[in-house]
């Protein structure tokens, strides 16, 4: 989302935000050197935090018991536009690890900026973020139907977020939020030496559970009679990459974009000329749009999540992925 488009209110949220991130980064070391000790938490945990729900996933999974992990991003919140309170501010100053993904979410972006904390890992540098998009608008743009700047434009502004304006969503592909794991695992280890074996062995397990995952996608998605997927928005980038699907968004990469009339439109010709039989509309996003959209064209809804939020505590990524991948085998009429 364009910063000049931001609400006031957002605006001087962000900047209270910055100001008490600047409080936390000078108050955090007494001697006023800015080195923070690498030692865990005082239960004796590791105590990390993660910006919003995939990157909180992995962390959990590597660091097992040895580490306790929140989240900046409430359960249930859309995570693109979160505004920090103090009280997470604070927190990116005195955790010992902080996971975020750089360009994802704005307020995050600056309050760890600003805080500095002391062991960082930037999923961005580690998802290919910047070359998967490059892949993507080598000759066509995100919905492959050659609209998708003019659609952004209509709107009056870009979408920049992730690496050099690039989908962020990697972590829908398995295989890229499986980089992310080591990475983890070896910052974890940086912190806690003595654990150092168990986050090795923990990233190496979660590695071999998400390639099963992203082999469970290949397989069940092989072959299917329809390859065209019609999404609320262009979330789903790299699962398609990935996969040999068709993604075409209502809206962009921003889930809150209005779709112009003649945006709508073209999906319409597109769901008639690739006989798609069902809408995705998605978790923490009002189905509204594509509903009626559905209803208009004949065709059904199904959800395809994201996975940006979790919503169901009682399930994880992997759980939530496969329900995806099911939802996509009945949508494309698979084998």
């Amino acid at each position: 989302m364009n910063e000049m488009s931001r609400s006031p209110r957002r605006l001087l949220a962000l900047a209270t935000t910055l100001a008490l991130a600047v409080t936390v980064a000078a108050c955090s070391n007494g001697d006023g050197s800015g080195d923070v000790p690498d030692v865990p938490g005082q239960d004796g945990r590791v105590e990390a935090l993660a910006s919003f729900y995939p990157l909180q996933y992995v962390t959990e999974q590597v660091g097992g018991e040895h580490v306790t992990v929140a989240s900046l991003t409430p359960q249930g919140a859309e995570p693109h536009d979160v505004e920090l309170a103090p009280r997470d501010v604070a927190q990116l100053g005195t955790a010992d690890l902080v996971v975020y993904l750089n360009g994802f979410q704005p307020s995050v972006d600056e309050a760890v900026g600003q805080s500095a904390p002391a062991h960082v890992v930037d999923a961005a540098a580690h998802a290919d973020l910047a070359a998967a998009a490059e892949e993507r608008h080598d000759g066509e743009d995100g919905n492959g139907q050659g609209h998708e700047h003019e659609h952004e434009h209509e709107h009056g502004h870009e979408h920049e977020h992730g690496a050099r304006g690039a989908d962020p969503h990697f972590w829908l592909d398995p295989a890229r939020l499986a980089a992310v794991a080591g990475e983890v695992a070896g910052e974890l280890a940086n912190i806690d030496p003595d654990n150092a074996a168990d986050y090795a062995a923990n990233a190496e397990r979660l590695s071999a559970e998400l390639t099963a995952l992203d082999d469970a996608f290949r397989t069940g998605l092989a072959t299917c009679e329809i390859r065209t997927v019609v999404v609320s928005h262009e979330a789903y980038g790299y699962l398609a990459d990935a996969y040999d699907l068709h993604q075409v968004g209502i809206a962009g990469l921003d889930p809150e974009a209005e779709p112009s009339p003649a945006r709508l439109a073209e999906i319409a010709d597109v769901v008639r000329a690739e006989n798609v039989s069902t809408i995705f509309a998605e978790t923490l996003v009002n189905p509204k749009v594509a509903e009626t959209l559905a209803a208009d064209l004949g065709v059904t809804t199904a959800v395809l999540d994201p996975v940006e939020g979790l919503v169901d505590p009682a399930k994880d990524y992997q759980q939530v992925m496969r329900q995806n991948l099911t939802a996509l085998q009945e949508a494309l009429r698979c084998a």
